[in-house]
């Protein structure tokens, strides 16, 4: 009897509701570690622009009993919520910690024009310190007697760029007030490289003088702790990339941070050195002799990514925070000294993911509702019969050729397409161009063949289904040779991650359109389908009730993600993949990136009930279709870089990184496509929804230049 209540749309409603509640009041106890800490979002002004980030407050901390602080970020793409790890664990601990969105990041915002391929020199390079400048200020935050604040900094990837900046601006503005604001940090995820150029490495360490300062460099991380060309053997230096499980302990870098020269003692992981500092010189004149401060480096065997969700690097820096601030607890923290084995961060986020998994289950049964009002049951259309399967051996051969490829050519695409490689981009256009004669040769002959007499109607199809491929040819050529003028980062488009998706998707797109024409015009046709068993509806009134339930259902289930996020403080995500609030920027800027991803979304539904409607185990099909090829790429790149130390495309780290947020988006957009066509008999709903829900989605979870001129 239950499991028919959950079979009904109120009952399934019932279910997400209580999956989203529950999941939410769940995560914000864990995230408030039982309601001993006070969670607050805060806004400020600060030097670059407005700050914000979430602040984590212990009970009984304030002006009578101030703390030590600890300011933790993020890096490129992501949020504030992506710190939750540490900023639980501390908080948890009696420390104050403030959870930070670096400028242009969630809801920080650069005050100042950008100009485009300026906008990397600006978020970075000041967030931690214009937030460390900040809490500086706050009676809450705990000072020497000579004015010297007990705070530290730490941040991922860019966050810990950020990081090494900070502390090496403190160290300039101390020369000027005579005091630090910055008592410590820890970088995670990121080495010297980008930092250097604002200082070389040996005046960033110099100008950390007496400070204890960490760094977590894992053994596979994508990006950073290569060994330097000096370093590297004749056989390292044929392959571009990483090289069998990094060790920054053993590079020039990570030695001279850690105060041991080119040679010498090896160095040990997770190890305290005393090192002298070096002179901090400006203009080749010293302005703070060298002082002996303590340096530590973690090595912990996890790629870039996986530092956010991992008990092993948040029990790093819990270990690093109980070193640095030995001594200078209040003595109100009496949880300070818990072991760093001791961790529930992970508790809030399985919270965190029932309240996602009841958010998309929400999606389906409110629109099955919904359609039951009198304007929006318009979006339902008649019964469609499932096209046709293939009888042959041959056909069948086809069809499983024709499914496989569709799901492999976006993966093998990938890299090319998402970052515009011109070699292979010039392949591509060659390619289309042949398609596109190849096409005008077949719609020719099919119109010359199907006007003679006593000849078969299907050759006027084939010669109009040549003129429709030769039309999709025309579009992908101009895809690949226009490629830079195809929705480049400006004003208007003005988030990078998304330009690159949305390119993705536009070629994605057209391919599987051409393949997907071809079959009809070649095939389908001749068996006595029609657009319509493709679920293609030209009705207006069909088509915009679609829009209107669509927009109805999404803006419901992100009501509900405000009210949850007001109540307890938390949203719904896993790891990289969020479904998180945004401002009314991110929704204008989602508004500009819709017709693109409408484009992908109403072709990818088409493909799907056309290819796996008739089948079983069509969801998993649905599934294998939008991110089987990708899923695969993903095994190739990091098996590979687990398995020999270099990635299979070691240039696309990043690209990379995006499709483990990227993938589960696509699954649940399979699952939307084929479980909302069978409610309305047409794509147009299921197109809808996914370009609305994954379009916000996508735009609030990454880096967005507003300012960009």
């Amino acid at each position: 009897m239950m499991s028919n209540l959950f079979k009904k749309p109120t009952g399934l409603l019932a279910l997400s509701l209580v999956l989203i509640v529950l999941g939410s009041l769940l995560a914000g106890m864990f995230n408030t570690s039982f309601y001993k800490v006070n969670v607050k979002e805060i806004s400020f002004k600060a030097d670059h622009g407005t700050l914000n980030g979430l602040l984590y407050m212990p009970k009984g901390a304030g002006a009578d009993d101030p703390r030590p602080v600890i300011v933790t970020t993020h890096g490129y793409l992501n949020t504030k919520e992506m710190q939750d790890a540490p900023a639980i664990e501390m908080s948890r601990r009696g420390y104050i910690v403030l959870a930070l969105d670096m400028y242009d990041h969630g809801d920080s915002r650069w005050e100042g024009d950008i100009k485009v391929g300026e906008q990397f020199s600006t978020f970075w390079i000041y967030s931690q310190f214009d937030a460390a400048k900040y809490m500086y200020g706050q009676d809450y935050t705990k000072k020497d007697e000579n004015g010297n604040a007990y705070i530290a900094v730490s941040g991922h990837s860019m966050g810990g760029f950020s990081t090494l900046l900070a502390m090496y601006m403190d160290e300039m503005n101390a020369l000027q007030t005579g005091y630090r604001m910055i008592h410590t940090g820890i970088s995670v995820g990121s080495d010297f490289s980008y930092a250097a150029a604002v200082a070389p490495q040996d005046q960033l360490t110099a100008s950390y003088g007496s400070r204890t300062v960490g760094m977590i460099a894992g053994h596979y991380d994508e990006f950073f702790f290569n060994k330097s060309d000096e370093e590297k053997t004749e056989a390292e230096k044929q392959i571009e990339g990483t090289v069998m499980r990094k060790d920054f302990t053993k590079t020039l870098s990570g030695r001279a941070f850690l105060g041991l020269g080119a040679d010498g003692e090896e160095a040990v992981q997770g190890q305290y050195y005393s090192v002298d500092s070096g002179d901090v010189t400006i203009e080749e004149q010293v302005v703070r002799p060298s002082q002996t401060g303590e340096r530590i480096i973690y090595t912990p065997n996890q790629t870039h990514p996986w530092n956010h969700f991992s008990p092993e690097t948040t029990g790093y820096l819990i270990d690093f925070y109980a070193h640095a601030f030995e001594g200078v607890t209040s003595p109100s923290q009496t949880d300070a000294g818990l072991s760093s084995g001791s961790q529930i961060w992970w508790l809030k986020e399985a919270f965190n993911f029932v309240a996602m998994i009841g958010f998309f289950l929400m999606i389906v049964p409110l629109s099955m509702l919904l359609l039951r009002l009198p304007f929006l049951k318009q979006a339902v259309t008649t019964v469609t019969a499932p096209l046709s399967k293939p009888l042959r051996g041959g056909q069948t051969a086809m069809y499983w050729i024709a499914i496989v490829f569709s799901a492999l050519i976006p993966a093998i695409l990938f890299p090319t397409l998402m970052d515009k490689q011109a070699g292979g981009l010039r392949v591509l256009t060659v390619a289309a161009i042949v398609l596109l004669f190849v096409s005008i040769i077949v719609a020719v002959v099919g119109f010359m063949l199907g006007r003679r007499s006593g000849s078969s109607p299907w050759m006027v199809h084939v010669g109009i289904g040549g003129v429709i491929l030769a039309v999709v040819s025309a579009i992908m050529w101009i895809l690949f040779a226009k490629a830079d003028s195809i929705v480049p980062l400006s004003p208007f488009f003005n988030e990078p991650t998304t330009n690159q998706i949305v390119y993705w998707a536009l070629v994605s797109s057209s391919i599987t359109a051409f393949i997907t024409f071809a079959f009809y015009y070649f095939s389908k046709k001749r068996s006595g389908a029609s657009f319509k068993d493709y679920g293609i509806s030209l009705n207006p009134m069909t088509i915009i009730a679609s829009l209107c339930t669509a927009a109805i259902a999404v803006a419901v289930g992100y009501l509900l993600l405000f009210a949850m996020q007001a109540i307890f403080g938390t949203d719904f995500r896993i790891w990289t993949f969020a479904v998180r609030t945004f401002t009314m920027e991110h929704f204008i800027t989602g508004l500009r990136y819709m017709p693109f991803f409408l484009i992908y979304y109403f072709v990818s539904a088409v493909a799907i009930n056309a290819d796996t409607r008739s089948r079983r185990g069509g969801y998993l099909l649905a599934i294998f279709l939008n991110v089987g090829g990708l899923i695969l790429w993903l095994i190739a790149q990091y098996g590979l870089n687990f398995a020999r130390g270099v990635a299979l495309y070691p240039d696309q780290n990043l690209n990379g990184i995006l499709l483990f947020a990227l993938v589960p988006v696509l699954i649940v957009a399979a699952i939307y496509a084929r479980k909302l066509f069978e409610q309305t008999n047409n794509v147009w709903l299921p197109a809808f929804v996914n370009t609305i829900l994954f379009t916000l989605v996508t735009v609030a979870n990454t880096v967005m230049f507003w300012n960009l001129v």
